[in-house]
């Protein structure tokens, strides 16, 4: 029987590794310099990547990190995945690490796109939000280098307080470097970012950058796309004309931003992924529904990434609306919307809770 959304992942993002030789003030894994000794080996690291495969369909993986160019073994992990018919990413954040050799490397394994971060559009800022002096300059030549070589990248940036203001000149960079897709995730106080104090946004500023994007995408042709911030799905909603109308498809069909694009705007499909269609494997094996959000739903060294995936009870709740709280639980948006799952859980230690930083108040409360 074909696989469905919640039996099978669209996107499995693998922390490869934890080290990172840069210290970002935001930092979800709070990367240290050096590997963990119990990460993944590169045969556990096969087994999940054939584990992820067995599944079926055409999932896209993302090799992540910490630095994921790093580990010694990752053009072989990119390889033995796109062997097994997996869509190949990696995310590197270090541009001193995308030599041209590198990026020859990267494209001879099968890997069809990096997305790289860059949060600043200027060298001070970027460098002190990056905490490594020329992590900038480094990231453009690194870009570059990726550009020359001929493998498609999309641009990162995590969206914070203190750079909310700056989206319009970081969009002036990010379309002068003639990315695929410029991707912006919306901060989760989680990890290093957990002590930002005045980074974290209010949910009306929140919503104000949200609609900035809305009317962004309708002006411009690169695609720009959102994580980390279920409530655009209502806001499209709220905002569509005529009543119905779905957003507009980035061009070429056949790229990993169209699929990915298409699952995230599917009718099944959710504003929040969170174990529903996306999940996250830790650099030791865990599997969570995000990155962001701290809670196992197992261990791929004592069971099938398979059996995690479809029957943990953690993604079983996670999936299902009704067992949301708060105003999220009786919410008109909730099947399309679903609130941001680590966010919820970072503020108030319940996964299920309703949202933070969403204004929205829901048209009906139940008595």
């Amino acid at each position: 029987m074909p696989l469905n959304e919640q039996q099978s992942p669209r996107v499995v993002a693998w922390e490869v590794t934890r080290a990172c030789p840069l210290a970002c003030i935001h930092c979800r894994a709070e990367a240290q310099p050096a590997p963990d000794p119990h990460q993944l080996t590169t045969e556990e690291g096969f087994d999940l990547l054939a584990s992820i495969a067995a599944m079926g369909g055409s999932t896209i993986v993302i090799l992540t990190g910490g630095e994921p160019l790093t580990r010694p073994d990752i053009f072989d992990l990119a390889r033995f995945g796109t062997e097994q018919g997996l869509r190949m990413v990696v995310s590197p954040d270090d541009g001193r690490l995308l030599t041209a050799d590198t990026v020859a490397r990267l494209r001879e394994a099968g890997v069809q796109r990096v997305s790289f971060s860059l949060h600043y559009p200027t060298p001070e800022e970027n460098d002190l939000f990056a905490r490594t002096p020329g992590a900038f300059a480094s990231a453009l030549a690194g870009l570059a280098n990726l550009h020359a070589g001929g493998l498609p990248f999309q641009i990162n940036t995590t969206v914070t307080k203190r750079n909310v203001n700056e989206l319009p000149r970081m969009l002036s960079l990010v379309s002068s470097l003639k990315p695929a897709a410029w991707d912006l995730f919306f901060l989760i106080p989680t990890g290093r970012a957990a002590h930002l104090g005045d980074g974290v946004m209010s949910a009306d500023e929140y919503e104000e950058s949200l609609h900035w994007l809305h009317d962004l995408r309708s002006r411009v042709e690169m695609p720009v796309k959102q994580t980390c911030a279920p409530q655009f799905r209502r806001i499209e909603r709220q905002l569509a004309q005529p009543r119905g109308q779905t957003p507009r498809l980035p061009s070429r069909p056949d790229s990993l931003v169209h699929s990915e694009y298409s699952r995230r705007h599917s009718p099944s499909s959710r504003g929040c992924m969170c174990g529903n269609g996306f999940c996250f494997v830790s650099h030791v094996g865990e599997v969570q529904g995000c990155g962001y959000l701290p809670l196992s739903a197992g261990n791929v060294r004592q069971k099938s990434f398979t059996e995690i995936y479809r029957t943990s009870p953690l993604f079983t709740d996670l999936r299902d609306v009704t067992k949301l709280g708060g105003k999220c639980g009786y919410c008109e948006y909730r099947h399309i919307c679903g609130g941001c799952r680590a966010r919820a859980y970072a503020t108030s230690g319940d996964y299920l809770g309703e949202e933070p930083y969403c204004p929205h108040l829901p048209g009906t409360r139940p008595s």
